[in-house]
């Protein structure tokens, strides 16, 4: 007999997820019935071609957009009838967030920059800030501004601040994509040991094979469906 699941292991859970977006030329559709269950601790690899609807997915979880059909429980909340402001408190509060562009605050150091996240979230410890800075290889670099660093330490403190706060899921939307592939690679597998070591769930989005053989579980979008 099968073992009925732990729910309590159980970080976001999809139901037929439909999303479609409005466009003067009509309707393009882009997520067709997505079923998808992310359990603690665990890493998830969303792959697919270009407009498979991956970063759609990723930011309906994030709740950065809202689906037009399905179920989706992200930490305990229903962000089918959430509020704006509850989205915005579950991600500031749960969720993690890496993407392509680094969106580091230019104004603020890197010390500042890793802190940044944790603060909002009323979880910053510097003891941890500091054990991460040295993990990511930024110890020497905290009085830095981004434009002082390259692509490669910008992404790191970038995967650091979305750390710093112990989210228990982190989205990763292409986070090597604007770095060569010896840095990226580099980047990866510093970004999984980080979030191996501290038990968070990670969703990854990425067109690299690599990358997606890092992960525990690979899944594959095809033309809005889970393939």
């Amino acid at each position: 007999m099968n073992a009925v699941p732990d729910l309590r292991d159980v970080v976001a859970s999809a139901r037929g997820l439909e999303k479609t977006y409005r466009t003067p030329g009509g309707d393009v559709p882009v997520l067709r019935g997505v079923d998808l269950t992310i359990r603690r601790g665990e890493s998830v690899a969303i792959t697919g071609e270009s407009g498979s609807g991956k970063s759609t997915l990723l930011h309906l979880v994030g709740g950065l957009d809202a689906a037009d059909a399905g179920a989706l429980n992200v930490l305990g909340v229903d962000l089918g009838t959430a509020t704006d402001r509850e989205r915005a408190a579950l991600r500031r509060g749960g969720i993690g967030m890496i993407f392509q562009q680094f969106n580091l605050i230019p104004s603020l150091d890197v010390r500042a920059n890793l802190a940044f996240q944790a603060r909002l979230a009323d979880r910053h410890d510097p003891g941890h800030a500091a054990a991460l800075a040295e993990g990511l290889g930024l110890g020497a670099l905290l009085d830095r501004y981004p434009e002082q660093l390259s692509g490669g330490q910008q992404q790191r403190v970038a995967i650091g601040r979305a750390l710093a706060g112990n989210p228990p899921l982190v989205l990763a939307d292409e986070p090597t994509g604007n770095l060569d592939e010896a840095t990226g690679d580099a980047v990866a597998d510093l970004m999984l040991a980080l979030v191996r070591r501290q038990g968070s769930a990670l969703v990854l989005v990425t067109h690299s094979p690599r990358l997606a053989a890092l992960c525990d579980r690979q899944v594959h979008l095809r033309a809005g469906r889970l393939a």
